[in-house]
This record gives C-alpha cells, sequence and structure tokens, in this order.
C-alpha cells in the first residue's frame, strides 16, 4: 500500500450546515485538474516575472516546470500553494479558487498539499523527529504513538535511520532535503509541490534525490506532484509532462521526449544552454 492511502487526509473543506463546498470551493468535476492557472501575471517592484501565464496540472500527473535562473520557477509554485497572491489571473488548487482567500482560508487546502523548498526549510532548533512530525502536531490529533509511527515510516523511506535527535546543523545537504520531503509527505498530500529538489547538491546526492523521487512516483506516495527544476536528468526521470518557462509564459509543454526534440528556437536555446 502507498504512503498516501495510509494516511488519513484532511476532508475536503464544506460548511457545516449545508455540506455544500465552502467559499472559494469549486465543486469537483471528473478530470478537473489539480492545479490550474489562468492568465496569472506576477511582478516585483515593477518589473514583471510571470506574464498571462496558464498551466493545467492533471489529476495523478507529474509536470515539471523548467526555466533559467530569475524565469519565475519558484514564483510559480509559491502562487500554486497561495503563500503570495497574483496580481492578476486566477489560481485553482485542489478544486479550490484560492486567488481571493485570505490566510485562514487557505488553511484547507494548504493541509492538502506538501512542499518540499529548495533548501530545505527545515527548523534549525528542532530535531529531525520533530521536524518531520510538525505537520501532524499543527493539523492532527493524533496519538504520539501513531505520530511517532508515521514520521519513522516516511524518514525510513528516504532512507534516514537513527536520526531523530539529530539537529539540521549535523545533518548534509543532501540528508536535509530528505528530512524535506519526509515532512512533506507525513500528512498524505494530494499534491506535492517540489521547488528545485536537486540545486546546490553534488551528483551523487542529486542522483539520490532524483531516484528517490522517481520512486516516489512510482509507488503513488502523493496523487500529484509539480517540480521546478533546472535539471533535465532529473526532469526526464520524474516527469509526465516538462514544461518551459520563458519570458514569464509557458513556451511549450509535453511529453518529455516531445520537448527534448521541441523544434521550437526558444526551447531548443534553453536546452542547449544558450538561453536563459
Amino acid at each position: 500500500m502507498s504512503t498516501s492511502r495510509q494516511l488519513e487526509r484532511p476532508d475536503h473543506p464544506r460548511d457545516a450546515e449545508t455540506g455544500r463546498p465552502a467559499p472559494g470551493v469549486v465543486a469537483e468535476a471528473t478530470g478537473e485538474p489539480a492545479v490550474r492557472l489562468e492568465g496569472v501575471g506576477k511582478a516585483f517592484d515593477g518589473v514583471p516575472v510571470l506574464r498571462d501565464l496558464t498551466l493545467a496540472v492533471t489529476r495523478g500527473s507529474t509536470v515539471t516546470v523548467m526555466g533559467g535562473s530569475g524565469s519565475g520557477k519558484t514564483v510559480l509554485l509559491r502562487l500554486t500553494a497561495g503563500l503570495i497572491k497574483p496580481d492578476r489571473g486566477r489560481i485553482q488548487t485542489l478544486g479550490m479558487d484560492i486567488t481571493p482567500l485570505r490566510e485562514e482560508a487557505l488553511l484547507p487546502v494548504r493541509r492538502r498539499m506538501g512542499f518540499v523548498f529548495q533548501g530545505a526549510a527545515l527548523f534549525d532548533s528542532l530535531s529531525v523527529y520533530e521536524n518531520v512530525a510538525y505537520p501532524l502536531r499543527e493539523h492532527a490529533s493524533l496519538p504520539e504513538a501513531e505520530v511517532a509511527e508515521r514520521v519513522h515510516r516516511l524518514l525510513a523511506r528516504v532512507g534516514l535511520h537513527d536520526v531523530d535527535g539529530k539537529l539540521p546543523a549535523e545533518l548534509s545537504g543532501g540528508m536535509r532535503k530528505r528530512v524535506g520531503i519526509a515532512r512533506a509527505l507525513v500528512l498524505g498530500p494530494e499534491l506535492v509541490l517540489y521547488d528545485e529538489p536537486t540545486a546546490g547538491l553534488d551528483p551523487t546526492n542529486a542522483r539520490l534525490i532524483r531516484d528517490l523521487v522517481e520512486g516516489l512516483k512510482a509507488e503513488g506516495a502523493s496523487e500529484t506532484a509539480m517540480v521546478v527544476t533546472h535539471d533535465l536528468e532529473f526532469a526526464r526521470a520524474v516527469s509526465d509532462l516538462i514544461a518551459i518557462l520563458i519570458d514569464g509564459g509557458i513556451a511549450e509543454i509535453g511529453p518529455v521526449e516531445t520537448i527534448v526534440h521541441s523544434t521550437q528556437p526558444a526551447v531548443q536555446a534553453f536546452l542547449a544552454g544558450e538561453a536563459r
């Protein structure tokens, strides 16, 4: 049984009296994408980063967004998670139109996703065990025995044993990334967002992370994943579709081999390392 099927998931948010979807929730329909961005624009200090971007991530798929440094890949993930707001356009995540929602109203959808941050974003003062247990303590009411079972199961799955009491500073970069992945999966998310999971790692650790994410995908450890990376080998290993982000929009999206053999000059230039 896959990890995600073993973990209880928060209910889809509904109004307590009517039983209908809560404000901001779009009734799920067959084939409804897990993520849909429509005409999204975002600028910082007047400088456009995303321009009229449209993208859909089908449930059950892994879509990898590739682009150069500063192209807006991480901004795209943060918008999808509701961590920042678009200047224009609409974002629907896990059936919920998150565009107009305030922080408190976003919590139900956040509980249904996991976010693997580029730098792992572990709490420096907490042990590995407490870092992975943190989402359970924040969003679930579980006996300590069940918390321990879930934490140890996920740590074992990412290849980390006997590190419960270590602090993040005592771990290598690759180990911190794996702890971050375990934490992202501990609530059994429907959607996992990976921000540059191999960035800053040596080739050996990058390969370990690639093999881990590829294995988790094969096992169905999350229903859907959205990845941003500049690592083509990583993207080839884990993706159903690759989307190329150029000049603030999706220049092309398709299966791995379609993108690798793209006839679009801008996509060819990016893949050849001739454009940023």
